[in-house]
């Protein structure tokens, strides 16, 4: 749109889950319910019920199954999340430099958490930075100056020793870290699919946990008591069936534990939910997974339980208050999703984008 340009966004606006508006408007890139003053512009008109940017909370730009890729791969990736809805990223680790996205009006924002930082040999190979115990506080550090305001861990990975998922850090070294996050002003999460990690990162004082597929009636009540959020990432641990037939022959154990966290996926999260643990919605797009998985993960939440408006609120206004970001109100950067129908009475929309607007400007 040219500098006197104006987009009037007109139907149901959804400011939040109860606060409706007949229009909006865009001014200079960002959001107004004030009506401008007319003379000289060029107005385009967008009519439809309208969300903010949709949230993936846990997604990987520049990653695929081998490690880093080049940036016109990440770029694709990029454009398949905004086509989607997608228009915040927060980046739960990648080994990329993507800071070149900033500078594109056209790509969603993204909210980098640095690299993985994972136990040796006990990740993903060229994924994380693979360090020990002693190693940990330092490299945290230096992710949390070089990310966004977070800082991602692997909480627990396979021990081909033991043949099962074990957690990766003694207790000591995690609360050392996460206090030297938190001094520099960044949060701390951490992937873990089972249980033994959980209660010590925990009680060390950690933000977020990824995936969360072995909480338990006994550490659920200890995230509600600590305001720990969770990201269930359910499009993923749909692929454990998969993954642990590969390695039921070498790993039986380890294949049969993830069996039973996939089986009971859905009561851990909406147990999670029902005892006040905030829940999030994001993909885990970019490792194995295809990016634009949004609508996906929203209709997983429903699977499990999770009221509509509150799975909603987990890619919509919820999300990006926990993230610290603005969704629709005056003054805010005009970033937003225009859908045919309510999607609070039928989440199935979201997969249909009928107008994508971007930092003020229609991108799809």
């Amino acid at each position: 749109m040219s500098e006197r340009a104006v987009l009037h966004v007109k139907g149901r606006v959804l400011v939040g889950p109860a606060d409706v508006r007949d229009e909006l408007w865009v001014v200079d890139g960002r959001v107004t319910y004030d009506r401008p003053a007319s003379a000289g512009l060029d107005v385009t008109t967008v009519d439809g019920w309208v969300l903010p940017g949709l949230v993936d909370a846990h997604c990987h730009v520049g990653l695929d199954t081998h490690g880093p890729v080049s940036a016109d791969v990440a770029e694709k990736q990029a454009l398949t999340d905004r086509e989607a809805g997608t228009l915040l990223i927060r980046d739960a680790g990648s080994p990329s430099d993507t800071r070149w996205v900033d500078d594109r009006e056209d790509l969603p924002k993204i909210i980098r958490a640095g690299q993985h930082i994972a136990r040796t040999r006990r990740y993903i190979r060229n994924y994380a930075h693979e360090v020990e115990p002693p190693e940990l506080v330092a490299y945290v550090a230096r992710e949390a100056q070089r990310g966004d305001g977070w800082v991602k861990l692997v909480g627990d990975w396979i021990d081909r020793e033991a043949g099962d998922l074990t957690a990766c850090w003694p207790r000591k070294e995690v609360e050392e870290a996460i206090a030297e996050a938190h001094r520099l002003g960044a949060r701390v999460t951490a992937h873990c699919f089972a249980e033994d990690s959980l209660r010590d990162l925990v009680e060390a004082g950690i933000d977020c946990i990824e995936h969360a597929t072995g909480l338990t009636e006994e550490t659920i009540p200890l995230f509600a008591e600590r305001g720990v959020a969770i990201v269930p990432t359910l499009v993923n641990i749909a692929t454990f069936p998969q993954i642990a037939a590969a390695g039921a022959t070498k790993y039986p154990r380890w294949s049969d534990h993830l069996t039973r966290l996939y089986d009971r996926r859905y009561d851990t999260v909406r147990a999670a939910y029902d005892a006040g643990v905030p829940v999030y919605v994001g993909t885990d797009a970019g490792g194995s997974l295809a990016h634009g998985l949004v609508a996906g993960e929203v209709a997983e939440l429903l699977k499990a339980g999770i009221p509509a408006v509150d799975a909603l609120s987990a890619t919509a206004w919820g999300a990006r208050e926990w993230l610290g970001r603005p969704g629709l109100e005056e003054g805010a950067p005009a970033d937003l999703v225009v859908y045919e129908s309510d999607p609070r009475a039928d989440v199935r929309v979201l997969a249909a984008p009928r107008r994508i607007v971007l930092r003020g400007r229609v991108v799809g």
